[in-house]
């Protein structure tokens, strides 16, 4: 299968052939909603912490004696049922992380790409190289490849144009061996180089082979 080649100025500048097994992959919904929510989980800091009542401050003084006084019961103010009292059955410091295999990691990927290609959403660019470090340089070529509110570009860029692109609102960038099914999926068009098909080719479909 072969998809156009594009500038920087959506002149096409020839064609480029794309693996079937990472473009031409049949989307599994189930599947793709089982790497995303563990992706999506391995994300949480799992940093959320409450005092118990064994560690707020405060004594550790019975409040008033066991029986005489008509009122219920209690063992100290430091009981969750008090003001300033500890918290019960609250957050505590936990991973969230969830094991995938590579191999549905990968899988995951090819899938989510050939979705995107089958969309129409995916440009690949001879190169992306801008002369100089401007935002707006950078904001006119996603405008002339209509690259849409949340835009991904899978690419190695250069210093001059990492620069360029770090302040577009929206864009995200990762370095190809690095995409996942959820960035992907979470964009509004994916843009490409040549050279990160490579990468992706090499990443992604050496071990299925």
């Amino acid at each position: 299968m072969e998809t156009k080649v594009l500038d920087i100025k959506g002149k096409e500048q020839g064609t480029i052939a794309l693996p079937e097994s990472l473009f031409s992959v049949k989307p599994n919904p189930t599947f793709l909603h089982e790497v995303i929510t563990a992706f999506l989980a391995n994300q949480r800091s799992g940093t959320a912490d409450v005092k118990t009542r064994s560690e707020v401050s405060g004594t550790g003084k019975k409040p008033w004696k066991q029986k005489g006084t008509g009122r219920a019961r209690q063992g100290s103010l430091r009981a969750p049922q008090f003001r300033h009292g500890g918290v019960a059955f609250g957050p505590t410091p936990h991973s969230f992380r969830q094991e995938l295999p590579i191999a549905k990691r990968r899988a995951a990927v090819a899938q989510s790409l050939s979705a995107k290609f089958a969309e129409g959403n995916i440009v690949v660019l001879d190169s992306l190289t801008l002369k100089e470090a401007k935002t707006k340089a950078f904001a006119q070529v996603l405008d002339v490849l209509a690259a849409g509110r949340k835009p991904l570009v899978l690419a190695n860029m250069d210093e001059t144009t990492r620069l360029a692109s770090r302040n577009v609102a929206g864009l995200t960038q990762l370095a190809p061996q690095d995409a996942n099914a959820y960035a992907v999926l979470n964009s509004s068009k994916v843009i490409l180089t040549k050279e990160s098909v490579e990468t992706l080719t090499k990443t992604f479909v050496k071990e299925a082979k």
